[in-house]
């Protein structure tokens, strides 16, 4: 299992996951608005997503746990 940990605070401006999705490295997993920038967020390895942790106008913090993705 492959958790992915924000890099940095801000606020979800947009998901492009949920459970039972199947990704390919590289994909993008959602984008958080950093400062009036996004950041995107990409699937590190392909697999199934286990879980999301955000919903789409959280405001998140840096090192928190967002989504796991089973390789």
């Amino acid at each position: 299992m492959i958790k992915i940990e924000l890099e940095t605070g801000g606020s979800v401006w947009q998901v492009l996951i949920k459970p039972g999705d199947r990704v390919e490295a590289g994909d993008t997993l959602f984008i958080l608005e950093v400062m009036k920038m996004e950041v995107l967020y990409e699937a590190p390895v392909a697999g199934e997503v286990a879980a999301v942790h955000i919903a789409e106008g959280d405001s998140v913090e840096e090192g928190q746990l967002a989504a796991e993705v089973s390789d």
